[in-house]
């Protein structure tokens, strides 16, 4: 009997526990009435349900938050509900077993089946998977009835407008968002409700859990070629519930090959039972992206009784590979290693998929390959919401992306700082959460969920702050080095064992708008675990949350130094962009607003991550932006909104994180190559231009260049003459390296201010000549072609949208080559759109928004 999996996740139905006087018992018996009951959202929270049943309206939009009731002011009955959801399954038979799994519920509940309560003490904690054996409670008829008591938090925290609000949410071992944060306001319900799956699981008598797998690659590898063996270590816990001893086979299969072992497990026993370690030939190993592939194997272990009948088995998808780290005494901080070879690390730091715990295996596979599109190699989950699911670490694993995993607590909350606003004093603080074994058995149960996924390369105690010493000393001394021995683990997020500068201390930032100047010369920490810049929207992303009345563009005052701002704008949390904006020309209006931050975003991004790999090796190991997506519509640190629309930060990141990357330091003029990758390069032209605004060419220089293996290389300064060029009203630089076949390999175009320091030729630029053209070149991918006429201007940071042409809105999520684009005179670029067509969408067009050209052009796509 093979392990049949199946998730209940539709015809759930509820009720507030106000309305509901009969007990749980009664509630799931089969004859119980539940028709007055509301549909509900499982997985999902209260919120969602009530949301999905129009009786809260939408907290995205507008100041909808506003007008739904705070389980700090209602008291914490108001979002306390009873789940039940009736179900087929058969009693199984010839010792088999049925198990109900919860993989995640906020934040204590009572389970009852047929009339039976399953769990003997409230069951406590969001990051606790229970598992119930509900083989002798299965109704012989097979309709059973499901009825779970739901209870919020229980701390639930004053949302006053600090961080984490009061603090006091952080007394829990769950979400600290949830109370409001600096990026978003607070969620009602905080969160409260089955919020992850909820399955039903056959197996025969003795089933497979806590399955472990440990690749080892000695040595420094490439990604090329023929590779020495990798070292494969499995275990897993196997229990016999039944009353008889089985006997059984246990085997794995990987890469065409079975490994088996004989175990005899007695009656009502749990074993862990280990193999020997399994040499695996020549491996295809997995790298993070932009060093080599993202090789991944199937695996499956199981376990056949008497070596025939399947009782249960397990499958994952695996990547072989070896992460270690050491510290850089030149840096002053730890470095990355896999498989041998040293990663500089750009990352991204990441909260959550959704405020309202709306996840899907889509949305993960499309924020993650958005982080693979900005060139970045890691992604740090903020320890301020949770250990990520499996979907989202099975994109990573896909995708290449390295994943820096915070255990729960933050130094807002969780007492670093003297904070007025929180209402216990900083010791006290420091002591929490309130039940540290809770902690400690979550710890346990997660790391063992997502330890076999191949990105996963550190764990952290906690965002800018260590757990409690007691909860410290047994995740690092015990816990870690028996569940997950492998993996660096760092205290806290900006630890000094990560790095210091030259003052001695650790810590994270600038956070906001910054000079590209601080980018390229101003030292931070050599690991910087947080520092950013802005991330507002286009126009189309802020029409999605914001009401036509307070479309009204922010105002700067030079004098004052503070920004006038709409109301709805400053409760989705807006962060100014200073006098970046009134350098190209005062906003006219929002969505002159809008296209002009994306100058800003561009400009920021690329000189984020071009100043902190200029400096790679030298000053820093790594740097993670703070931060790159929103799990709500706010307007600061996002390469793409909530919708998953993508913003100029996407491009501006994409272009200055690439493996290899021609680049400009705009302070001291210095033209520059970063090679992330692990070959040198040879026998590449080199050339340098300048473009007038009437799109005037000069060659600077065209010389043949070569570069080492992950490294960075200064070759001239053109300072003083793109400081005269630019004078008047600034000059388009453009950098491109040829191969030997006078193709380009990496090119960068950059727009310099006048000497005033803003850009009065781009405001007079003359409208362009752009011819765009788009074909299907397969199902789901579209590619279109722009070319700039000789003699033409540049034709400037152009957008290119996928767009339903029936309801003139974007195809989202959709994936681009590139975007932002600029096209030289004489110049042809293409870009690829990936997309998945949604049902009922067939009707597709492009449009392209251009900087000195028509504004919302339509292509057809040709066929």
């Amino acid at each position: 009997m093979a392990q049949n999996s199946y998730e209940l996740n539709s015809g759930w139905k509820c009720a507030p526990i106000s309305t509901v006087k009969d007990n749980g018992a009664t509630l799931s018996a089969a004859d119980f009435n539940t028709a007055s009951w509301m549909p509900a959202t499982v997985p999902g929270t209260v919120l969602t349900t009530l949301l999905n049943n129009q009786k809260v309206p939408d907290p995205f939009w507008g100041m909808n938050n506003e007008h739904i009731a705070d389980i700090y002011k209602t008291g914490s009955d108001y979002y306390t509900y009873w789940f039940a959801k009736d179900f087929k399954e058969l009693p199984a038979q010839n010792g088999g077993q049925v198990y109900l799994n919860f993989r995640g519920v906020n934040y204590s509940c009572d389970v009852y089946l047929n009339g039976h309560k399953l769990n003997k003490t409230i069951q406590k904690g969001m990051f606790l998977r229970f598992s119930y054996n509900i083989t002798q409670f299965l109704a012989k008829s097979g309709n059973n009835r499901l009825a779970v008591l739901v209870h919020p938090p229980d701390v639930v925290g004053n949302p006053n407008g600090g961080q984490g609000g009061d603090g006091t949410i952080a007394r829990n071992v769950g979400l600290q968002y949830t109370a409001g944060w600096d990026w978003i306001q607070p969620m009602r319900d905080r969160n409260t409700g089955i919020w992850d799956k909820v399955t039903i699981q056959k197996t025969g008598a003795v089933r497979i859990a806590d399955e472990h797998i440990v690749t080892l690659v000695p040595g420094a590898r490439m990604p090329e070629g023929n590779q020495q063996p990798a070292v494969i270590k499995v275990s897993a816990l196997l229990s016999n519930p039944t009353a008889a001893t089985v006997t059984g086979l246990l085997s794995f299969e990987l890469d065409g090959k079975t490994v088996s072992k004989s175990v005899s497990l007695k009656a009502n026993t749990t074993s862990e039972v280990s193999f020997s370690d399994y040499s695996l030939a020549n491996p295809k190993l997995w790298w993070p992206n932009g060093y080599g592939p993202q090789n991944l194997y199937n695996f499956k272990l199981k376990f056949a009784v008497n070596g025939k009948a399947v009782s249960d088995e397990y499958a994952q998808k695996i990547g072989v590979r070896q992460l270690t780290s050491d510290f850089n005494e030149h840096t002053g901080s730890r470095q990355t290693y896999v498989n041998g070879q040293k990663i500089f690390i750009k990352g991204g730091n990441w909260v959550i998929s959704d405020a309202m715990l709306r996840l899907s295996d889509m949305r993960y596979d499309a924020e993650v390959r958005y982080h693979r599109d900005m060139n970045l190699n890691l992604i740090r989950v903020w320890g301020g919401a949770m250990i990520e699911r499996p979907e989202f670490y099975e994109a990573c694993d896909k995708y290449g992306i390295l994943v820096f995993q915070d255990l729960w607590g933050s130094g807002d909350c969780n007492g670093r700082w003297q904070d007025p606003q929180k209402l216990d004093d900083q010791w006290t603080r420091r002591k929490y959460p309130d039940d540290h074994g809770l902690f400690l058995r979550s710890a346990i149960d997660q790391i063992k969920m997502v330890r076999n996924y191949a990105s996963l390369a550190i764990w952290c105690g906690g965002n800018e702050i260590t757990p409690p010493e007691d909860i410290l000393t047994a995740l690092r001394d015990t816990i870690l080095p028996k569940l997950d021995n492998t993996r660096w683990f760092v205290d806290y997020s900006n630890s000094d064992s990560m790095s210091h500068n030259e003052l001695g201390g650790n810590g994270d930032g600038p956070y906001g708008i910054q000079p590209l100047s601080v980018f390229w010369e101003h030292k931070t920490y050599p690991f910087n675990s947080e520092v950013g810049s802005v991330g507002v929207g286009d126009y189309e992303s802020l029409k999605r949350f914001i009401p036509t009345a307070n479309m009204v563009p922010p105002v700067y005052d030079e004098d004052t130094h503070k920004n006038k701002v709409d109301s709805v704008w400053d409760y989705h949390k807006y962060i100014g962009y200073d006098t970046s904006i009134n350098k190209y020309g005062k906003a006219k209006n929002a969505a002159d607003f809008a296209l002009k931050a994306q100058l800003v975003n561009y400009d920021q991004y690329r000189g984020l991550a071009e100043g902190f790999t200029s400096h790679m090796w030298d000053w820093y190991t790594g740097f993670i932006i703070w931060k790159t997506q929103n799990p709500w519509t706010a307007m600061r640190g996002q390469m793409y909104d909530y919708y998953l629309d993508p913003n100029a930060c996407l491009y501006g990141l994409h272009n200055g994180s690439a493996p290899f990357h021609i680049m400009y330091n705009p302070i001291n003029g210095m033209v520059m190559v970063a090679n992330n990758t692990f070959k040198a390069r040879r026998s590449m032209m080199m050339v340098v231009k300048t473009y007038d605004m009437e799109g005037n060419e000069k060659l600077l220089t065209q010389v043949f260049a070569d570069i080492n293996a992950t490294t960075v290389k200064k070759y001239f300064s053109i300072k003083e003459t793109i400081d005269k060029a630019a004078a008047k009203e600034g000059v388009f630089l453009s950098l491109q390296l040829l191969d030997e076949d006078k193709k380009v390999i990496t090119d960068n175009t950059y727009w310099i201010p006048d000497s005033k320091g803003a850009f009065s030729g781009l405001q007079k630029m003359k409208t362009g000549d752009l011819t765009a053209t788009a074909k299907f070149i397969k199902p789901g991918k579209v590619q279109v072609t722009l070319v700039n006429k000789e003699h033409n201007p540049l034709a400037f940071f152009n957008r290119v949208s996928l767009v339903d042409a029936d309801t003139k809105t974007r195809i989202l999520p959709a994936f681009y080559s590139d975007n932002y684009v600029t096209i030289l005179p004489g110049e042809e670029k293409k870009v690829t759109i990936d997309y998945n067509l949604p049902a009922g969408k067939k009707n597709l067009v492009v449009s392209i928004d251009g900087w000195n050209g028509p504004s919302n052009r339509t292509i057809t796509i040709e066929p």
